[in-house]
Protein backbone atom coordinates (compact mmCIF):
# COMPACT_ATOMS: atom_id res chain seq x y z
CA UNK A 1 0.00 0.00 0.00
CA UNK A 2 2.64 2.80 0.49
CA UNK A 3 3.81 1.94 -3.32
CA UNK A 4 -0.02 3.01 -3.92
CA UNK A 5 0.66 5.96 -1.73
CA UNK A 6 3.67 7.40 -4.04
CA UNK A 7 2.06 6.51 -6.95
CA UNK A 8 -0.75 9.09 -6.22
CA UNK A 9 2.51 11.52 -5.39
CA UNK A 10 4.29 11.17 -8.48
CA UNK A 11 0.84 10.98 -10.58
CA UNK A 12 0.22 14.81 -8.80
CA UNK A 13 3.47 16.34 -9.78
CA UNK A 14 3.87 14.69 -13.12
CA UNK A 15 0.49 16.86 -13.72
CA UNK A 16 1.45 19.69 -12.06
CA UNK A 17 4.66 19.90 -14.69
CA UNK A 18 2.35 19.92 -17.79
CA UNK A 19 -0.21 23.18 -15.83
CA UNK A 20 0.37 26.45 -17.02
CA UNK A 21 -2.08 27.86 -15.07
CA UNK A 22 -2.14 27.80 -11.10
CA UNK A 23 -1.19 27.15 -7.92
CA UNK A 24 -4.11 26.44 -4.91
CA UNK A 25 -3.83 25.62 -1.42
CA UNK A 26 -6.58 25.65 1.18
CA UNK A 27 -8.34 23.89 4.14
CA UNK A 28 -11.18 22.72 5.42
CA UNK A 29 -13.78 21.07 7.87
CA UNK A 30 -17.56 19.32 7.92
CA UNK A 31 -19.34 16.64 8.75
CA UNK A 32 -19.09 12.97 8.14
CA UNK A 33 -21.43 10.43 7.20
CA UNK A 34 -21.14 6.50 7.20
CA UNK A 35 -23.34 4.13 5.20
CA UNK A 36 -22.88 0.05 6.52
CA UNK A 37 -23.81 -3.16 8.65
CA UNK A 38 -25.03 -0.67 11.38
CA UNK A 39 -26.76 1.92 9.57
CA UNK A 40 -27.59 0.50 6.09
CA UNK A 41 -30.61 2.85 5.01
CA UNK A 42 -29.59 6.37 5.58
CA UNK A 43 -27.02 7.75 3.62
CA UNK A 44 -26.95 11.58 5.16
CA UNK A 45 -27.26 10.62 8.80
CA UNK A 46 -24.14 12.71 10.31
CA UNK A 47 -22.36 10.71 12.51
CA UNK A 48 -18.72 12.59 13.05
CA UNK A 49 -16.60 15.47 12.28
CA UNK A 50 -13.89 15.67 9.40
CA UNK A 51 -11.30 18.42 8.56
CA UNK A 52 -8.76 18.54 5.88
CA UNK A 53 -6.11 20.37 3.43
CA UNK A 54 -5.17 20.34 0.35
CA UNK A 55 -2.79 21.45 -2.63
CA UNK A 56 -4.55 22.12 -6.16
CA UNK A 57 -2.98 22.54 -9.75
CA UNK A 58 -5.97 24.48 -11.44
CA UNK A 59 -5.02 23.97 -15.52
CA UNK A 60 -7.20 26.08 -17.42
CA UNK A 61 -9.92 27.55 -15.34
CA UNK A 62 -12.17 24.50 -15.98
CA UNK A 63 -9.60 21.24 -15.13
CA UNK A 64 -7.72 20.72 -12.02
CA UNK A 65 -5.85 18.48 -10.49
CA UNK A 66 -6.19 18.37 -5.82
CA UNK A 67 -4.17 15.92 -3.87
CA UNK A 68 -6.08 15.88 -0.53
CA UNK A 69 -5.38 14.77 2.91
CA UNK A 70 -9.05 14.63 4.84
CA UNK A 71 -8.75 13.09 8.74
CA UNK A 72 -12.71 12.13 9.78
CA UNK A 73 -14.84 10.20 12.49
CA UNK A 74 -17.45 7.88 11.71
CA UNK A 75 -19.85 5.51 14.00
CA UNK A 76 -22.79 3.46 14.79
CA UNK A 77 -24.68 1.90 17.15
CA UNK A 78 -27.39 -0.94 17.19
CA UNK A 79 -29.04 0.85 20.52
CA UNK A 80 -29.56 4.01 18.21
CA UNK A 81 -31.71 2.44 15.44
CA UNK A 82 -35.40 2.56 14.79
CA UNK A 83 -35.08 -1.46 13.45
CA UNK A 84 -36.00 -3.90 16.72
CA UNK A 85 -33.13 -6.53 15.24
CA UNK A 86 -30.63 -4.25 15.45
CA UNK A 87 -31.46 -3.07 18.78
CA UNK A 88 -31.04 -6.60 20.05
CA UNK A 89 -27.71 -7.15 17.78
CA UNK A 90 -26.38 -4.51 20.26
CA UNK A 91 -23.07 -3.76 18.61
CA UNK A 92 -21.40 0.12 18.29
CA UNK A 93 -18.03 1.49 16.83
CA UNK A 94 -16.09 4.68 16.26
CA UNK A 95 -13.35 4.43 13.54
CA UNK A 96 -10.88 7.58 12.53
CA UNK A 97 -10.24 7.35 9.17
CA UNK A 98 -7.16 9.30 7.52
CA UNK A 99 -7.64 9.36 3.66
CA UNK A 100 -5.00 10.77 0.77
CA UNK A 101 -6.25 11.09 -2.12
CA UNK A 102 -5.76 13.11 -5.45
CA UNK A 103 -8.87 13.85 -7.48
CA UNK A 104 -9.58 15.46 -10.99
CA UNK A 105 -12.12 18.28 -10.43
CA UNK A 106 -13.92 19.96 -13.74
CA UNK A 107 -15.71 23.23 -13.44
CA UNK A 108 -18.91 24.26 -15.10
CA UNK A 109 -18.29 27.49 -15.69
CA UNK A 110 -14.32 29.10 -16.72
CA UNK A 111 -13.34 30.18 -13.31
CA UNK A 112 -10.44 32.02 -12.64
CA UNK A 113 -10.06 33.70 -9.20
CA UNK A 114 -9.92 37.85 -9.73
CA UNK A 115 -9.29 37.77 -13.42
CA UNK A 116 -12.08 35.84 -14.47
CA UNK A 117 -15.46 36.82 -15.85
CA UNK A 118 -17.60 34.42 -13.21
CA UNK A 119 -17.43 34.64 -9.68
CA UNK A 120 -18.79 31.49 -8.69
CA UNK A 121 -19.25 27.84 -10.34
CA UNK A 122 -20.66 24.51 -9.78
CA UNK A 123 -18.10 21.99 -10.34
CA UNK A 124 -17.89 17.62 -10.07
CA UNK A 125 -14.91 15.62 -8.81
CA UNK A 126 -13.77 12.18 -9.40
CA UNK A 127 -10.81 10.50 -8.11
CA UNK A 128 -8.50 7.52 -6.37
CA UNK A 129 -6.54 7.51 -2.72
CA UNK A 130 -5.96 5.40 -0.03
CA UNK A 131 -7.60 5.61 3.80
CA UNK A 132 -6.60 4.15 6.87
CA UNK A 133 -9.10 3.10 9.86
CA UNK A 134 -9.43 2.09 12.78
CA UNK A 135 -12.90 0.39 14.15
CA UNK A 136 -12.82 1.10 18.37
CA UNK A 137 -15.70 -0.10 20.87
CA UNK A 138 -16.07 0.49 24.51
CA UNK A 139 -16.45 -2.66 26.99
CA UNK A 140 -17.16 -2.70 30.34
CA UNK A 141 -15.78 1.13 30.34
CA UNK A 142 -13.10 0.81 28.24
CA UNK A 143 -12.23 1.19 24.64
CA UNK A 144 -10.93 -1.67 22.80
CA UNK A 145 -9.29 -1.70 19.24
CA UNK A 146 -11.52 -4.69 17.18
CA UNK A 147 -9.08 -5.61 14.06
CA UNK A 148 -7.32 -7.89 16.29
CA UNK A 149 -9.90 -9.14 18.05
CA UNK A 150 -11.10 -10.56 14.88
CA UNK A 151 -14.59 -10.38 15.85
CA UNK A 152 -15.73 -12.70 13.02
CA UNK A 153 -13.72 -15.51 13.34
CA UNK A 154 -11.30 -14.17 10.20
CA UNK A 155 -8.15 -16.52 9.88
CA UNK A 156 -6.20 -12.75 10.16
CA UNK A 157 -6.63 -9.69 10.70
CA UNK A 158 -8.06 -7.69 7.57
CA UNK A 159 -6.25 -4.55 6.08
CA UNK A 160 -6.44 -1.19 7.86
CA UNK A 161 -5.29 0.31 4.76
CA UNK A 162 -6.93 0.13 1.62
CA UNK A 163 -8.01 1.94 -1.85
CA UNK A 164 -10.84 4.44 -1.79
CA UNK A 165 -12.88 5.87 -4.49
CA UNK A 166 -14.06 9.49 -3.75
CA UNK A 167 -16.49 11.39 -6.00
CA UNK A 168 -18.82 13.98 -5.63
CA UNK A 169 -20.02 17.73 -6.20
CA UNK A 170 -19.37 21.20 -5.15
CA UNK A 171 -19.60 24.88 -5.62
CA UNK A 172 -17.20 27.75 -5.55
CA UNK A 173 -17.08 31.07 -5.08
CA UNK A 174 -14.43 33.91 -4.88
CA UNK A 175 -15.24 36.30 -2.02
CA UNK A 176 -12.38 38.41 -3.09
CA UNK A 177 -9.11 38.94 -4.86
CA UNK A 178 -7.55 35.21 -4.45
CA UNK A 179 -9.98 34.13 -1.69
CA UNK A 180 -12.17 31.44 -2.65
CA UNK A 181 -14.96 29.88 -0.79
CA UNK A 182 -15.77 25.70 -1.50
CA UNK A 183 -18.53 24.01 -0.58
CA UNK A 184 -18.44 20.39 -1.40
CA UNK A 185 -20.47 16.95 -0.82
CA UNK A 186 -18.40 13.41 -1.66
CA UNK A 187 -18.88 10.27 -1.31
CA UNK A 188 -16.39 7.43 -0.62
CA UNK A 189 -15.93 3.70 -1.75
CA UNK A 190 -13.36 1.98 0.08
CA UNK A 191 -12.33 -1.48 -0.80
CA UNK A 192 -13.12 -2.80 3.05
CA UNK A 193 -16.55 -4.19 4.27
CA UNK A 194 -15.00 -3.58 7.74
CA UNK A 195 -15.16 0.24 8.42
CA UNK A 196 -17.48 -0.72 11.39
CA UNK A 197 -15.87 -4.25 11.74
CA UNK A 198 -19.17 -6.28 10.71
CA UNK A 199 -19.50 -7.89 7.78
CA UNK A 200 -20.83 -11.65 7.45
CA UNK A 201 -21.49 -14.05 10.09
CA UNK A 202 -21.54 -15.28 13.61
CA UNK A 203 -18.81 -17.13 13.86
CA UNK A 204 -18.14 -20.19 16.43
CA UNK A 205 -17.15 -18.55 19.77
CA UNK A 206 -15.06 -21.44 20.62
CA UNK A 207 -12.57 -20.49 17.34
CA UNK A 208 -12.25 -16.77 18.93
CA UNK A 209 -8.76 -15.85 20.24
CA UNK A 210 -9.74 -15.12 23.58
CA UNK A 211 -13.16 -13.69 26.04
CA UNK A 212 -12.83 -10.03 24.94
CA UNK A 213 -13.12 -11.26 21.07
CA UNK A 214 -16.02 -13.70 22.21
CA UNK A 215 -17.73 -10.67 24.78
CA UNK A 216 -17.32 -7.62 21.34
CA UNK A 217 -18.66 -10.55 19.06
CA UNK A 218 -21.75 -10.86 19.76
CA UNK A 219 -23.05 -8.29 22.52
CA UNK A 220 -27.00 -8.89 22.42
CA UNK A 221 -26.85 -10.78 25.51
CA UNK A 222 -26.12 -7.09 27.42
CA UNK A 223 -29.96 -6.22 26.24
CA UNK A 224 -31.35 -9.29 26.05
CA UNK A 225 -31.05 -11.13 29.69
CA UNK A 226 -27.48 -12.42 29.08
CA UNK A 227 -28.79 -14.81 26.12
CA UNK A 228 -26.72 -14.20 22.95
CA UNK A 229 -28.83 -14.22 19.52
CA UNK A 230 -25.57 -15.13 17.46
CA UNK A 231 -26.08 -18.67 16.64
CA UNK A 232 -22.34 -19.48 14.78
CA UNK A 233 -23.79 -19.05 10.85
CA UNK A 234 -26.23 -17.17 11.29
CA UNK A 235 -26.03 -13.19 9.65
CA UNK A 236 -24.69 -10.98 11.78
CA UNK A 237 -23.49 -7.64 9.00
CA UNK A 238 -26.21 -6.52 6.50
CA UNK A 239 -23.96 -8.87 3.69
CA UNK A 240 -23.89 -5.92 1.17
CA UNK A 241 -19.77 -6.42 0.07
CA UNK A 242 -18.14 -2.97 0.91
CA UNK A 243 -18.99 0.09 3.69
CA UNK A 244 -19.18 4.01 2.76
CA UNK A 245 -18.58 7.19 4.12
CA UNK A 246 -18.91 10.81 2.98
CA UNK A 247 -17.19 13.91 3.87
CA UNK A 248 -18.88 17.17 3.51
CA UNK A 249 -18.07 20.52 4.61
CA UNK A 250 -17.13 23.72 3.83
CA UNK A 251 -13.44 25.01 3.17
CA UNK A 252 -11.43 28.37 1.77
CA UNK A 253 -9.16 28.87 -0.52
CA UNK A 254 -6.11 31.16 -1.76
CA UNK A 255 -5.08 31.15 -5.25
CA UNK A 256 -1.79 31.88 -6.80
CA UNK A 257 -2.25 33.55 -9.89
CA UNK A 258 0.99 33.39 -12.59
CA UNK A 259 0.69 35.89 -15.46
CA UNK A 260 0.47 32.87 -17.89
CA UNK A 261 -3.01 32.27 -17.01
CA UNK A 262 -4.27 35.49 -18.24
CA UNK A 263 -3.59 34.70 -21.87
Amino acid sequence: MPKFVSFLLLLFISCSLHAQQTWEVGIFGGGTAYMGDLNPNNPVKVSGGSVGAFVQRNFDGYLSAKLNYTFGQISGADSQSPNAQQRLRNLSFTTQLNELSLVGEFNFFKYIPEVGQNRWTPFVFLGVGVVGYNPQAVYQGEKYDLRPLMTEGESKPYRNLVPTFPYGVGVKYNISGKLNLIFDLGYRNPSTDYLDDVSGNYPDPSKLPNNTSRALSDRSGEVNGGVNIGAPGTQRGDLRPKDTYMFFGVGISFTFISSKCYY
